[in-house]
């Protein structure tokens, strides 16, 4: 049965991707791709977004889509872009929201205490700099790093000090239960074609997305195809679940565009989730949330392999907007991207990557 499913599967992409490269369209160097999703990739970068309070970033999305792409908010703040028709559509899907805070008490003395929005250690960002985001504005602060006595591996509460000595006048401030707070933050380039920078989780998706949907050819589509953006992936995937819900059992497959947490780094063990970065995007086969078709997976290794695209694959730990999919019976073949230092605030991430992984999903979009 798994033979013959896997034969299907090639036999329906091997055409599709040999009469696409058969089709004229526009050339786009490397090199104009690289320097593109450098240009959107520090944009969005530098937007805020934590869980939950995403528009600044769906704000920078709108602006740098295509003038064609008509782009929809729903109800949970998830955008979406719809392009061709006929057929079960395809779904791609990126997630909009960073880790960070929220403020859940302000104590006698003005400090704030914090609760996470998503999954890090917390004591990355003690010593650091803070900012609150209310509702009329950026408070500035910083993490105090933890009290010398007891010593501990993690901070017991991760607070932010705001500078002011009563809970009066935090609150003039403007600070109210309920406000995010995360870190300053800026992209940087790095020695060669690497990158470093907080919330590239999953920004590189939504750069992704984006560059996919400039170098498009809509004609070109034989079925339609949906580019989400969505919002809270950190806290529990819930702007994809809306997703989910709302499509059904209609997609033929869904393909979350995230992150592969790689062990590609100087101190990592080497016996799990080795992908190295500048070797191009990632089939996450498997993590916690999903697995994903094996005939599905050889059917995406020989459209990269046709189009000369180099694609890695591999295990990573972790879950995916498509697993919200899997009850509905949609198949979810996540695609990732090998990223240094994951949910931190010096994660690192190769141009080349990005750029590839751009490549990847135009290439499904078109031809799968």
């Amino acid at each position: 049965m798994i033979r013959a499913l896997r034969a299907a599967a090639l036999a329906a992409v091997l055409p599709l991707a040999l009469a696409g490269q058969a089709a004229p369209r526009a050339a786009v160097t490397p090199a104009q791709r690289q320097a593109s999703v450098e240009r959107m990739l520090r944009q969005l970068t530098e937007a805020y977004g934590v869980s939950g309070h995403e528009g600044p970033v769906r704000e920078v999305v709108q602006a740098l889509l295509p003038k064609w792409a008509k782009a929809e908010t729903d109800t949970a703040g998830n955008l979406w872009v719809r392009v061709g028709q006929g057929g079960a559509p395809v779904v791609f899907v990126a997630h909009m929201d960073e880790i960070g805070f929220e403020v859940t008490a302000i104590r006698a003395d003005g400090q704030l205490e914090l609760t996470a929005l998503g999954g890090f250690f917390s004591s990355v960002y003690e010593g650091r700099p803070a900012l609150v985001h209310t509702a009329t504005g950026v408070v500035p602060g910083v993490f105090p790093p933890r009290d010398s006595v007891p010593n501990r591996r993690q901070p017991p509460v991760l607070r932010a000090d705001v500078g002011t000595t009563s809970k009066a006048a935090t609150a003039r401030l403007g600070i109210a239960i309920g406000d995010r707070v995360s870190s300053p933050k800026s992209y940087q380039r790095l020695a060669g074609t690497r990158a470093t920078g907080r919330s590239f989780d999953d920004r590189v998706g939504c750069v992704a997305l984006l560059q996919a949907l400039h170098e498009l050819n809509p004609a070109r589509l034989r079925h339609e195809v949906i580019f989400i953006f969505s919002v809270r992936e950190e806290t529990g995937l819930d702007g994809a679940q809306v997703v989910a819900d709302a499509l059904g059992t209609t997609p033929a497959r869904v393909h979350a565009i995230d992150t592969f947490v790689s062990a590609d780094g100087p101190a990592e063990p080497q016996a799990y989730a080795v992908a190295p970065l500048g070797q191009g995007p990632v089939i996450r086969a498997l993590d916690n949330s999903a697995v994903a078709p094996p005939a599905l997976t050889d059917s995406l290794r020989t459209l990269a392999r046709l189009a000369g695209q180099p694609l890695q694959y591999g295990t990573t730990s972790g879950g995916n907007d498509g697993s919200t999919f899997l009850p509905w019976g949609v198949p979810d073949l996540a695609i990732g991207w090998p990223l240094r230092y994951s949910h931190s605030p010096a994660e690192v991430a190769d141009l080349v990557d990005v750029a590839g992984l751009a490549v990847m999903v135009r290439l499904v979009a078109e031809r799968w």
